[in-house]
């Protein structure tokens, strides 16, 4: 990975942070995306000493704020001469339900739609160093879900579990759609459950609830780093070197949930995003 700019969201703690140490140890660039400033700079110090790197950089932004998120690709587009992986590995739990700045639902606006605005922000750089990846963790938690295309910011009902299940749902339909649109452009999308990782999540998933799919560190689970082994190995590997619009798990191309393969579900979703997140629709991919 010598020579490569990889960009990974979420990268103060657990996943985030064993990614970007991996990424950094096989000599990457690495840009960790942290909102927390000092948390970030003790976790950016933790991973340039455990890779002995010193090519890791911090930018701080709040993925809750689409004013944050379009900061952060300005500063991306201006700063970086290229960016070879995009690592959507930031999320969030609420417990109960609460708004964003913009409005709208905090787990569905930093899940989805944080990934989805700084993914098509940062489109034009990534084609420009194709060949490119965008990598975004989801859960197998989405197979439990369903999609109220006329509800997305939960307004009706409120489960901090129900609601964290719909977001991983609609990270798997954004990747496979992006992926459809990305079709000869040399650009990547892909997805993956990490596995049952011990991380602060689950903390905040219904109080350690076993049915999230990811482990809590008092209870039980895998660490961030065999975590993180599935994100490295959508980010970097030769053999997932040209897949798109698939799901890994455990290193392997996995099937998820039968509405994930359905494109009039994908598109709506997307053209719903698009409209809150301010940016103009794209035409359908060629055949729709």
């Amino acid at each position: 990975m010598t020579g490569k700019i990889c960009l990974v969201t979420g990268a103060n703690a657990g996943i985030g942070k064993a990614t970007a140490t991996g990424l950094a140890r096989m000599g990457a660039a690495v840009v960790m995306v942290c909102r927390n400033r000092e948390r970030g700079e003790t976790a950016q110090a933790a991973v340039a000493a455990d890779s002995n790197s010193q090519d890791v950089d911090l930018l701080i932004a709040d993925l809750s704020s689409q004013g944050s998120i379009r900061k952060l690709a300005r500063t991306v587009t201006s700063r970086y001469p290229q960016l070879d992986v995009l690592i959507n590995n930031a999320g969030t739990i609420t417990r109960i339900r609460r708004l964003t700045v913009d409005g709208l639902e905090t787990q569905f606006a930093v899940n989805h739609l944080g990934p989805f605005l700084l993914t098509n922000l940062l489109l034009g750089i990534l084609k420009a160093s194709a060949p490119a990846r965008v990598v975004t963790v989801s859960s197998q938690v989405h197979s439990k879900s369903h999609l109220d295309l006329d509800d997305l910011r939960s307004n009706r009902e409120y489960t901090a579990s129900q609601v964290y299940r719909k977001t991983k749902l609609a990270n798997i339909l954004f990747t496979y759609e992006l992926a459809r649109r990305l079709e000869g452009t040399n650009v990547t999308a892909n997805c993956l459950h990490p596995g049952v990782i011990a991380t602060k999540l689950l903390d905040d998933y219904m109080g350690g609830s076993h049915e999230a799919g990811f482990g809590s560190g008092n209870s039980f689970g895998d660490s961030p780093e065999q975590g993180a082994a599935t994100v490295l190995y959508a980010a970097t590997s030769p053999e997932s070197e040209g897949i798109s619009g698939r799901y890994f798990y455990d290193n392997d191309v996995r099937e998820t949930a039968p509405i994930t393969y359905d494109e009039d579900h994908a598109r709506w979703l997307w053209d719903i995003s698009a409209e809150s997140t301010g940016l103009r629709s794209w035409p359908a991919p060629r055949g729709h």
